[in-house]
């Protein structure tokens, strides 16, 4: 389909319309991403938000299964589980209703609180320049949950002789978790690692798309490849432009992924997953 201008043939498959009913156009749909002037800006936010998820998406779940993995009550620890991970169950349109009602013009939060401080209220939907902070914030929110989750069961599977033997040494707490816990979770953190560089030219449609309510004063800072696909497929009905980049974003993934695997199997040949 990335090379065909796909048209849906009245009565007839998929299949038959594909490959009887539609034009074969080439790189065409390819050359329109290349040339198109905006992809500049696109690939940029793209590639700096997963850069900043990648980090924050070790940091934060690996710190909070750490922070977790201290709490005595279990009853505590369960509370704490449900609700880090109940997030990570609630659709991007449930979460954009929650981010609207914190920076809405007229009726949110923020605007409610600023104003009974004297302070003036603002439209947070025509300020690009803080909206990097709030997918950020929202992202990590709805997804470390579950990495937590991830994290905090391998933290349980670690030998008790470990801290047993840690503990015989009169090692502090920073040095438990330095010592102990992190050379046993570095496995784990590569596997996660590696398998979101596979998605580093993907990113989730919801949250670029739904929270930002699609609003144009935002799309210098919010709008990445597939928000971008997205809408030319709207405007211009062709689904070759969005299986064109799809067929990028996958195949450039797809290599990064090979080719961070061997560099980390070289480094530890236990490292790497391909």
């Amino acid at each position: 389909m990335a090379f065909k201008r796909y048209r849906l043939v009245p009565g007839k498959s998929f299949f038959y319309s594909l490959f009887h009913g539609s034009d074969w156009v080439g790189l065409s749909n390819f050359r329109f991403l290349m040339i198109n002037p905006q992809m500049m800006r696109v690939v940029r936010n793209t590639l700096l938000y997963n850069l900043v998820f990648l980090i924050l998406g070790i940091i934060v779940p690996v710190t909070l299964a750490i922070i977790l993995s201290y709490i005595h009550s279990g009853f505590v620890r369960s509370v704490t589980q449900i609700c880090m991970l109940l997030p990570h169950f609630m659709s991007w349109v449930i979460v954009s209703y929650f981010v609207y009602a914190f920076l809405s013009a007229d009726r949110g939060i923020i605007n409610n609180v600023l104003e009974k401080l004297g302070r003036p209220s603002s439209n947070f939907y025509l300020k690009p320049e803080i909206w990097p902070f709030v997918l950020v914030i929202v992202h990590i929110w709805k997804t470390s949950g579950y990495s937590m989750l991830i994290y905090y069961a391998n933290i349980c599977g670690i030998d008790s002789d470990l801290y047993d033997c840690a503990a015989i040494d009169g090692a502090s707490v920073g040095q438990v978790i330095r010592y102990v816990i992190l050379p046993q979770l570095r496995n784990m953190v590569v596997v996660l690692l590696l398998l979101n560089l596979g998605h580093i030219l993907s990113t989730d449609f919801g949250l670029f798309y739904q929270v930002t309510r699609n609003a144009g004063s935002l799309l210098a800072t919010t709008e990445t490849i597939d928000v971008f696909v997205y809408k030319a497929l709207i405007e211009q009905t062709n689904y070759g432009f969005s299986a064109a980049a799809s067929l990028i974003q996958n195949g450039i993934g797809c290599i990064l992924l090979i080719l961070a695997s061997r560099i980390v199997a070289f480094i530890d040949p236990e490292g790497g997953i391909i």
